[in-house]
């Protein structure tokens, strides 16, 4: 599968580094693809892994994983050209300045927002209620942490349903898209328990069934 990453950081460089590694044709974008940090991420992803321009890694991929700074997001998409039929994986969060809240919450919602931007795009909202370190090392001994994704084209959801078990995770369908208005709060939530309640990084959600 190829894949674009838009927004090479920590999110977007430790699920792009784990997809290569598993076989897939990954495009990290970037506004400078010739920066030294982004060939020591592509050199750490491996023969599959390249970089690319934001533009070009939109126009060559099949899915893109969108893990942006929320303040950028609107004009890095569009930026980038139609993205008319392409699977668009949206990673990010509407946070407030110095975590203090959402943007968006309850009635709407940042993948909502995504939706409109990326115009005729198949939005998926995933891989955005947990750290990139536990994208990086997923598994906790025997157990796997739940992943959570909405959206509303079934065929955009198999696909993104694949991608996060390839890491390790458990994907869990959570719906239409509609959902994001819960995924970003309990996105809130684990960044809340990690960095203010004291728990840290190493801490993810399992989902329970009797």
């Amino acid at each position: 599968m190829k894949i674009g990453i838009i927004g090479s950081g920590n999110v977007g460089g430790a699920l792009g580094t784990r997809w290569a590694q598993a076989g897939h044709q990954v495009a990290f974008g970037s506004r400078n693809p010739g920066a030294d940090d982004l060939k020591q991420l592509v050199a750490k992803a491996g023969t599959k892994a390249r970089a690319a321009t934001l533009q070009e890694a939109a126009r060559d991929s099949e899915v893109l994983l969108l893990a942006t700074p929320w303040p950028a997001t609107q004009e890095v998409l569009e930026g980038l050209g139609s993205l008319a039929g392409k699977i668009v994986i949206d990673a990010t969060n509407p946070l407030l300045p110095n975590l203090q809240g959402l943007e968006y919450g309850t009635t709407t919602s940042g993948a909502e927002q995504v939706a409109r931007w990326a115009t005729g795009a198949k939005v998926v909202k995933a891989f955005n209620t947990v750290g990139a370190n536990i994208m990086e090392q997923t598994p906790f001994g025997a157990e796997r942490p739940v992943l959570f994704y909405c959206g509303d084209h079934a065929g955009a959801k198999e696909i993104v349903h694949i991608l996060a078990e390839e890491p390790g995770f458990e994907a869990v369908d959570a719906g239409p898209l509609t959902q994001a208005r819960l995924l970003e709060p309990f996105a809130l939530l684990w960044i809340s328990l990690a960095l203010v309640q004291g728990l840290g990084r190493d801490i993810a959600f399992k989902l329970l069934k009797r």
